[in-house]
């Protein structure tokens, strides 16, 4: 393995827990798997991403962390990470179901078909059903107060500006998250989401047809709130730190928004009248 310095000496806020996180070899899962690792968890990546999960293992290089293949629309393969995980680090504290896809770039609700909606679905809102059972499978027969955590997205506060199939998956996750956490309450087991603005990891790429990283962080950070910051991954990790680890021991049924002040915004009334009154005045 690979001499990392992911384990430099730091206040460790996971120590002695163990996680699984989807989508966790790219984008946010992979910033959130380091910094977990940073600070005494030993972590399960799970994803279909073979080479990009295998590959950061080896970066992290050590032995408290793992990489098995995943499709969270597919039961048996969550319930093989879940298990693979007890088989090797003994137990599960922390399941932060993070895959998710955004679907074809479909705007118009006429132009929508089944198989798009299925697809979103599947991955979205399925893998976050199948994320929660497993995982609350174990943690109440072990009499673990885990923590389960999904991302769901800025999405979930502010609308129009996205595809259907994408706001309505994430939505969907948001009211699964509190539902749930009502019901494993008594188990003493809390349930979040955490929902960040735009950031240009390879889904985002990939939604918009952009090739280049710098361009889509060039428009998030021109049509944010917060004047002079950019969103990268590592914010929405520190985040899901915070819900993952005992600072957040009676936190529960939380969206955590990570936005920047972005979803509180509306700017249209300003916009127009800029655009009715002074535009006119000026000709």
């Amino acid at each position: 393995m690979a001499t990392s310095s992911l384990q430099s000496p730091i206040a460790k806020r996971l120590e002695g827990k163990v996680a699984i996180i989807t989508g966790g070899a790219s984008g946010i899962g992979a910033a959130t798997a380091k910094l977990f690792v940073q600070h005494g968890a030993k972590v399960t990546i799970a994803d279909i991403q073979n080479d990009l999960g295998n590959s950061l293992v080896y970066e992290i290089g050590t032995e408290h962390i793992m990489f098995v293949h995943c499709n969270v629309a597919i039961e048996f393969d969550i319930q093989n990470a879940v298990d693979a995980t007890i088989a090797k680090f003994g137990k599960l504290d922390i399941m932060f179901s993070n895959a998710g896809i955004a679907g074809k770039p479909i705007s118009s609700i006429v132009d929508v078909d089944y198989d798009v909606i299925k697809n979103v679905f599947d991955v979205n809102v399925v893998g976050s059903f199948l994320c929660a059972k497993h995982a609350a499978r174990v943690m109440i027969s072990n009499n673990t107060k885990g923590s389960i955590i999904f991302t769901a997205s800025m999405v979930t506060t502010k609308y129009g500006d996205t595809l259907h199939t994408y706001a309505a998956s994430k939505n969907a996750v948001l009211g699964l998250s509190k539902n749930i956490g009502v019901e494993l309450g008594k188990y003493g087991i809390r349930v979040n989401c955490i929902s960040p603005y735009a950031i240009g990891t390879p889904l985002a790429l990939k939604a918009f047809g952009i090739a280049v990283r710098e361009m889509v962080d060039k428009w998030f950070a021109e049509a944010g709130n917060l004047k002079g910051a950019l969103l990268e991954e590592q914010d929405v990790a520190n985040g899901v730190l915070y819900l993952a680890s005992d600072d957040s021991n009676y936190v529960s049924g939380l969206n955590l928004i990570i936005d920047g002040g972005y979803s509180t915004t509306n700017v249209a009334l300003t916009e127009a009248y800029n655009k009715l009154f002074l535009s006119n005045a000026q000709q």
